[in-house]
């Protein structure tokens, strides 16, 4: 059993004066950082702050691609064509590789956020404009998605190499994809629950869903969600919970040595 794993979080999620969690912490704790690249959130500000702490903890960093709808966060739908939906990630990977270079750091995949990651799940050709636009940008990066959707299978077609993450703080549907936020219990707080249903799920290899369905896949990377009530106190947990089952963290992503 491989027991190296990725913890990453969504951050950089501020913009202007506005903070949005307390990401100089979570950067402390987590291995990859999935940072908003200006559309949902985020600014160019907020980005090379983020960026700059992470080079200097050692974090990799990921660029965070969302529907431009700062008023919902990306968490809807926008109606935008299939090659709409390619330029903006475009967009958005390219100004995120920008500003980390003048951090002195370096993109090394793409997470897409909210309402653009569930669509990518569930339509391929949205999953393959996603994959298309990355590699436009630059072919090494890596897409971080859910195995077993249409967000893996787009982005192989494409020829953009996988990593595959599961979510810590986010319950699970039967069918294996996550229960919308609207939902009551869709979004997970307590420490000790999130702690020992991720132990049991990467013991297991399996996503468990709220049903108890397993569905086996492979995990490179745990997700948490920066913007949550908590989110530090249940990354702290997490990380100890982690190491003292004897998990080696580190990046699914690492710049080449």
């Amino acid at each position: 059993m491989n027991r190296t794993i990725d913890l990453n979080a969504d951050l950089g999620e501020g913009f202007g004066p506005y903070k949005l969690g307390d990401d100089v912490a979570l950067l402390g704790i987590v291995t990859s950082a999935n940072v908003a690249c200006g559309f949902h959130a985020g600014d160019p500000e907020v980005m090379h702050e983020t960026f700059t702490v992470a080079r200097k903890l050692g974090v990799a960093i990921g660029a965070h691609p969302g529907f431009d709808d700062r008023t919902h966060f990306g968490r809807r739908i926008l109606p935008l064509t299939i090659g709409e939906i390619e330029r903006i990630v475009a967009y958005q990977i390219g100004a995120a590789c920008g500003i980390a270079s003048l951090a002195g750091h370096r993109v090394t995949y793409v997470k897409a956020h909210g309402a653009l990651y569930n669509l990518a799940c569930d339509d391929e050709a949205v999953a393959r404009a996603v994959a298309r636009a990355i590699k436009a940008v630059d072919k090494s990066l890596l897409c971080l998605t859910l195995v077993g959707t249409a967000g893996e299978r787009g982005a192989l077609a494409e020829g953009v190499i996988v990593a595959a993450e599961i979510f810590a703080d986010r319950a699970y549907n039967p069918d294996g994809k996550l229960v919308p936020r609207g939902v009551e219990g869709a979004v997970l707080h307590d420490q000790k629950i999130i702690c020992s249903r991720v132990l049991a799920m990467l013991e297991e290899g399996s996503i468990i869903a709220t049903d108890g369905t397993r569905f086996p896949t492979r995990m490179d990377s745990i997700c948490l969600h920066g913007d949550t009530p908590g989110a530090v106190a249940v990354a702290t947990s997490l990380r100890t919970a982690l190491i003292g089952a004897g998990y080696h963290l580190a990046s699914f992503a690492p710049l080449p040595s």
